[in-house]
């Protein structure tokens, strides 16, 4: 079962890179129809993955047909994660569910699947994945004018990537006060909030740029300890020559 599990999660790692590298539908189909049922979960998300690039589709009717797809095959998928208790493959599945219900304004639904994300997350401890959830949570609670418990869910994500010094996710949850604040027209704390990322982004670049000169120096002493090392050697051997001689 181990294996299996590691498998499917292997599979998915590279399901982030779908949408820049070109996939035949049609192809994973038939792997699908060839492959045992302990490995179907992450080909049915792979072809979900096809279809959630929906947001990159001109046309309304086939970016419906898109979004459709992205459910169905999820939910395919969600029927063999669960029955192998892949929670990993079945968290991905939630987040993807929650972001296509509500690019169709499906609060409801895309609430209870960032709900379900979240309650898997919580049960490993996966702070990353808490935040993520608590920040998709706080965008459907804000569509839907849910100021308050919005504000609660940006309130602990806060709280989280501050206390687990998650800088980058912590410049995110910035930005869900932004978008929060705009929407109850609180212009001035908006503007608060997005200086606040920024300020963040821009610690992090300093910080980057600092380790990057430090690494530089590092392979700088090193070099210049290699060399005066092997200029010492070299040197008591020609004198050991020159003695022979």
């Amino acid at each position: 079962m181990k294996i299996l599990l590691t498998i499917s999660a292997f599979i998915l790692l590279g399901i982030a890179k779908l949408s820049a590298t070109p996939v035949n539908i049609d192809s994973l189909k038939q792997q699908v129809a060839l492959t045992s049922d302990s490995l179907k979960a992450p080909l049915y998300t792979q072809i979900a993955g096809t279809y959630l690039n929906y947001d990159t589709i001109i046309s309304k009717r086939k970016r419906y047909i898109y979004q459709e797809n992205a459910i169905a095959y999820t939910l395919q998928a969600i029927h063999y994660y669960s029955r192998y208790n892949d929670t990993t493959g079945l968290r991905t599945s939630f987040d993807n569910l929650a972001k296509v219900y509500r690019s169709e304004k499906k609060f409801s639904q895309a609430k209870w699947f960032i709900l379900q994300s979240n309650t898997l997350a919580r049960a490993k401890n996966d702070v990353p994945n808490i935040i993520s959830s608590l920040l998709e949570l706080a965008l459907i609670k804000t569509d839907i004018k849910d100021y308050t418990l919005a504000m609660r869910d940006l309130n602990e994500a806060l709280k989280l990537s501050s206390a687990n010094h998650l800088s980058k996710t912590e410049s995110d949850v910035q930005m869900g006060y932004v978008t929060l604040y705009n929407n109850m027209k609180l212009y001035t704390k908006a503007d608060i909030a997005l200086k606040r990322h920024d300020a963040i982004i821009d610690s992090i670049t300093r910080g980057n740029d600092m380790k990057i000169v430090a690494a530089t120096d590092s392979i700088q002493r090193k070099k210049k300890l290699y060399l005066t090392s092997n200029r010492r050697v070299y040197k008591a051997n020609s004198a050991k020559r020159i003695a022979l001689l």
